[in-house]
């Protein structure tokens, strides 16, 4: 799959249309929908920022990484160690506290990993999340194999007054909206800013940049410390839900997971990151609830379904879910 074939930046009208029902039906569905669900839709949206953090990388920058999870993981081992164990934390420090330890993370990791290329780049990644991930499974001072619990969720306070309570699953669903929103427009900004241009120049042809004067290792490392920070948002955001972390979370396969996400809804346009963790959190959900037949327990067998899926996908849409509404609804166009 090409570069040019498998980046979609711009949309068309048509299509900015379906993707507004669908933010109209996120701002509707707590309403009517179970606390069940609500909670499996919030937890869609966060993996959805976690996807956009990845395309940063993946669809921006031509950066394949295979550890981007170390930095998720990361985020909500910082809030469950920041978390005191006779009371809450504000979340006006545990959120920025959690973002900037992934932040720093991604910033001293990517020192080492950008300097390297394509292949190399894929393995140093997934090394350096193998030795986060060992870290602190194999570290009983860290919480070990078994994790760390968060007991009380951070509290939204202004003095006396609360602002919002994330134990409510509601309040929580519109707190994760309002993140994903957030990290899509600035995403969105970046993406037509003069950094975000030079980022897709380097993803196009990296020497050629070099050559017209622009530092392309130092783009390189911004693009990284900041897809490791809205990865860390995203952990921040998974900690809070659940109020459990374990080293799984910063593992290979969440890694690789988000990077079929990418594939799936479309690289290069930040929305059809949300759209590919929607649709692949959906599908996985629905491929493991299949009955037996014949004695064969099809859900069991998820991760063929799901593998044959994806590869359809890629055969049928090389840019994704996205990629296939633009080609039944028109040309690509000006959009966002």
């Amino acid at each position: 799959m090409s570069a040019a074939k498998a980046n979609l930046e711009q949309l068309p009208r048509s299509v900015l249309i379906v993707l507004g029902l669908g933010l109209a039906a996120l701002v509707i569905f707590p309403f009517v929908g179970t606390d069940f669900y609500v909670s499996m839709v919030a937890r869609m949206m966060i993996l959805a920022i976690l996807a956009m953090s990845l395309d940063l990388l993946q669809g921006v920058t031509g950066l394949v990484s295979l550890g981007h999870a170390a930095f998720f993981g990361l985020a909500g081992y910082a809030l469950a160690f920041a978390t005191p164990q006779d009371g809450p934390i504000a979340l006006w420090w545990a959120l920025p506290l959690a973002v900037a330890a992934s932040a720093l993370a991604a910033l001293v990791i990517g020192f080492f990993v950008v300097r390297t290329h394509g292949i190399y780049f894929i393995m140093v990644t997934m090394a350096f999340a193998q030795m986060v991930f060992y870290l602190f499974f194999d570290n009983k001072a860290l919480g070990g194999s078994d994790g760390l619990y968060i007991n009380l969720r951070p509290v939204a306070f202004i003095g006396t007054w609360e602002v919002f309570n994330l134990d409510n699953k509601r309040v929580f669903y519109a707190f994760t909206l309002v993140c994903l929103l957030a990290s899509y427009w600035a995403l969105r900004r970046l993406l037509w800013s003069p950094f975000g241009r030079a980022l897709a120049g380097i993803r196009v042809n990296e020497h050629r940049m070099q050559a017209m004067g622009f530092n392309t290792f130092g783009y390189k490392l911004a693009a990284f410390t900041l897809a490791g920070a809205l990865a860390g948002l995203a952990g921040f955001l998974f900690a809070v839900q659940t109020g459990y972390v374990n080293p799984e979370l910063m593992g290979f396969h969440l890694s690789a997971h988000t990077i079929m996400m990418v594939i799936l809804g479309g690289m290069g346009n930040f929305a059809g990151a949300i759209v590919g963790a929607f649709a692949f959190e959906y599908v996985l959900h629905s491929l493991k609830d299949l009955p037996t037949v014949a004695g064969w327990a099809l859900g069991k067998s998820w991760q063929l379904w799901m593998g044959l899926f994806i590869v359809a996908v890629v055969i049928v849409a090389p840019r994704g879910l996205l990629g296939l509404l633009v080609r039944f609804t028109g040309k690509k166009g000006d959009g966002a």
